[in-house]
C-alpha cells in the first residue's frame, strides 16, 4: 500500500513540469503502463489529475483548489514566531512581523528587546507606511502599475529630517528596496530608532510578510545594526522556506 501511494504522489511532480502522456508517466515511475494507468485513473477519480484531449494529463483542478485553500489557512504568525523568538535572544533587539492588509501595513507581531529601552509599536497598529522599513519591503513587491497607484494617494508626513518627503523619492526608494531584497528605516519614523528588514516569502516568490529588527541608537548604532542585516535574512528565509513548505520547522532551525 505505501508503495501504490509513493508512486501515486511521485505523479504529481511530474505534471507540475507540464502535461505528460501515459508512456511518460509510467517511465518516470519505472513501472508498467497497465499500473501507470491505473494509478492515474484513481487520481483522475479524486480530481488530482485530468485526462486532456490529446490523451496527456495535467495537475486537476481539485488539487490546485486545495493548494489554494491551504495556502490561506496558513496562519504567518504562528509559522514565524519561533523564528522571531529566536531571533530576538540571539541580538536582544525589538523583532517585527508585519503584513500588507487592505492598503495598511499591519504589525501582527512583536518580540520585545531585553534593554530597558522599549519602542511603543504594538500588534495590530499600523506602520508609518511611507517611511517603515517593512512597509517598503510590502509595497515594493507589487506590481509597479499598483505601486505608482498608491504612491499618489499616500500622504508623506516628515516625522523626521530623514522622512521620505514624496511620491517620486518613495517610488525611488521602492525601487532600491526591490533590487536589493531588504529595506531600512534609518531615523525616517523617529530619530532615535533605526530598523533593518527583510522580506518573508511565499510558494510563488511574492512577498507575504516582512520582519524587521528594531533598536534606539542609545543601544546600538546604525552600523552595529546593519550588521546583523545577514542573521535578518536568514531569519526570514527559514521562514519562507516553512510557509512555502520547502523546508520543516526542524530543518530551519
Amino acid at each position: 500500500m505505501s508503495q501504490t501511494v509513493d508512486r501515486a504522489l511521485s505523479i504529481l511532480p511530474l505534471l507540475a513540469a507540464g502535461p505528460a502522456d501515459l508512456g511518460q508517466v509510467a517511465d518516470r515511475l519505472g513501472v508498467h503502463k497497465s499500473t501507470a494507468l491505473r494509478l492515474l485513473r484513481t487520481l483522475h477519480e479524486h480530481g488530482m489529475v485530468y485526462r486532456q484531449s490529446d490523451q496527456r494529463y495535467r495537475l486537476g483542478a481539485r488539487l490546485i483548489a486545495l493548494a489554494q485553500e491551504a495556502m490561506e489557512n496558513l496562519d504567518i504568525r504562528e509559522i514565524a514566531h519561533p523564528h522571531l523568538v529566536r531571533l530576538n535572544e540571539q541580538c536582544g533587539h525589538t523583532v517585527h512581523l508585519a503584513v500588507y492588509e487592505e492598503d495598511e501595513v499591519l504589525y501582527i507581531d512583536k518580540v520585545e528587546s531585553r534593554y530597558p529601552v522599549r519602542m511603543y509599536s504594538r500588534i495590530g497598529k499600523p506602520v508609518a507606511i511611507t517611511v517603515a522599513a517593512v512597509a517598503k519591503l510590502l509595497l515594493a513587491d507589487l506590481p509597479e502599475a499598483e505601486r505608482r497607484a498608491l504612491a499618489d494617494t499616500l500622504e508623506y508626513p516628515l516625522y523626521t529630517a530623514r522622512s521620505t518627503p514624496n511620491a517620486p523619492a518613495f517610488l525611488k526608494e521602492l525601487e532600491r528596496v526591490r533590487e536589493q531584497g531588504w529595506a531600512t528605516d534609518l531615523g525616517g519614523h523617529e530619530e532615535s530608532i533605526n530598523c533593518v528588514a527583510a522580506p518573508v516569502r511565499g510558494a510563488d516568490g511574492r512577498v507575504v510578510a516582512a520582519m524587521s529588527v528594531s533598536a534606539p541608537n542609545v543601544v546600538v548604532t546604525t552600523e552595529e545594526l546593519l550588521a546583523l542585516l545577514p542573521q535578518v535574512r536568514r531569519t526570514a528565509d527559514a521562514i519562507s522556506g516553512e510557509y512555502s513548505g520547502r523546508t520543516t520547522a526542524k530543518e530551519s532551525v
